[in-house]
């Protein structure tokens, strides 16, 4: 979410530009094969990339890249679903696996799309207006929603709630209030951790994170936090990150670490982070540079969460981070510690994928669909690396 009135019509602007002198360039997204790299073989098997798309383009579309082949592959969902009329829809926010099944979250188009893991063959929706992040825990998902129109409004009324859906059903079960436009969530000790950004409420933005007791589904405390708190990752010594993107003009964005053991804030640095990754205790960070109020200078870095510090300023050692416009998103393979970077470029046009090996020299790039944003990996016991 941008920081005031002024800010979001000189966005509209630049969007209305872009699309004025790029449109020409457009993309239509046809099912294609792209061979980028030699097959590897190991549990994982491949990885799906979910692309926004522009807001009111219906132009969200779904990638994958399968190891044991080499190839990526654009376009998978239209391919696998050719009678779905709006295929995946307005505006992917968020994607997981889950079992043997792959969610999207689409939040202008009010669903979280369910699909076959393996084929993306469609198997029903779930209705959730404005959703925004999904997560699970023994059988149901969670899915935060802002249960409001998209509207910037200082005074906006409409609380945000988590939904629980029951994923053998696909039924929304029941529904938990939270604050003001609720984001990134996380579950650890059993109990669920969310994110109230007060993103449509400009320049009166939350700084509180919800509590919800899982088993009985209610909100029983809150914890103050930076300002616009949007995602939330648990690692595995009681440390819970949050990144706070501040206001975007004078409020520093900020990568905050709560113990939730301990039940206090230990760690506070200044980036301003716009995606991240943990992969064991290597948390990676892509930052955003949204205004001179963002905070240092690192751009792809590693936070060690255990000694809550910056081990690393810059994990491409090759140059080649000079090419990327727009770092959107990142993801390591927690196996070969290859690492993939997204690169939504002008926010218009199709965007670029990167793949890095460990030693931070880059392996291949590809196009993607139009701002390349969340991924999620296909294979065995991912979540035991």
């Amino acid at each position: 979410m941008i920081a005031s009135k002024n800010i979001i019509a000189l966005t509209l602007s630049a969007v209305m530009l872009a699309l004025a002198s790029c449109r020409e360039d457009d993309v239509i997204f046809i099912p294609e094969d792209v061979p980028v790299s030699t097959p590897e073989y190991t549990s994982v098997k491949g990885f799906y990339l979910l692309n926004e798309g522009n807001m009111g383009s219906n132009k969200c579309t779904l990638d994958y890249y399968d190891y044991a082949t080499g190839v990526y592959t654009r376009n998978v969902y239209g391919n696998a679903n050719p009678s779905v009329p709006k295929e995946l829809g307005d505006v992917g926010n968020d994607l997981a696996v889950y079992g043997s099944r792959l969610y999207a979250v689409v939040n202008v188009s009010n669903k979280v799309e369910v699909m076959n893991a393996a084929t993306t063959e469609r198997i029903g929706q779930i209705d959730i207006p404005n959703c925004r992040f999904i997560k699970f825990h023994k059988g149901y998902a969670y899915v935060t929603s802002y249960a409001g129109p998209v509207v910037i409004k200082p005074d906006y009324e409409q609380l945000g709630y988590v939904a629980k859906v029951d994923t053998t059903t696909l039924q929304v079960v029941a529904q938990c209030v939270v604050g003001f436009q609720p984001d990134g969530l996380e579950i650890t000790g059993g109990r669920i951790y969310v994110a109230n950004s007060g993103g449509y409420m400009a320049p009166n933005y939350e700084h509180r994170l919800s509590v919800i007791d899982i088993n009985s589904f209610t909100v029983i405390d809150e914890i103050e936090v930076g300002l616009n708190p949007e995602r939330l990752v648990a690692d595995h010594h009681g440390g819970l990150w949050i990144t706070c993107r501040g206001d975007y003009m004078n409020v520093k964005a900020a990568l905050q670490c709560y113990d939730v053991r301990k039940q206090r804030m230990v760690a506070q640095l200044d980036m301003s982070v716009g995606n991240l990754w943990l992969d064991g205790d290597s948390l990676y960070v892509v930052t955003a540079d949204w205004t001179a109020a963002a905070g240092s200078g690192t751009k792809y870095g590693i936070v060690d969460v255990n000694e809550h510090r910056v081990v690393c300023d810059n994990i491409i050692t090759d140059g080649t981070d000079a090419k990327i416009k727009a770092p959107y998103s990142i993801m390591v393979n927690p196996i070969t510690k290859d690492f993939y970077i997204s690169d939504a470029r002008n926010y218009v046009n199709p965007g670029y994928l990167y793949c890095y090996g460990r030693d931070g020299v880059q392996k291949w790039s590809v196009r993607t669909g139009d701002v390349p944003a969340h991924m999620a990996m296909l294979g065995e016991d991912i979540n035991d690396y």
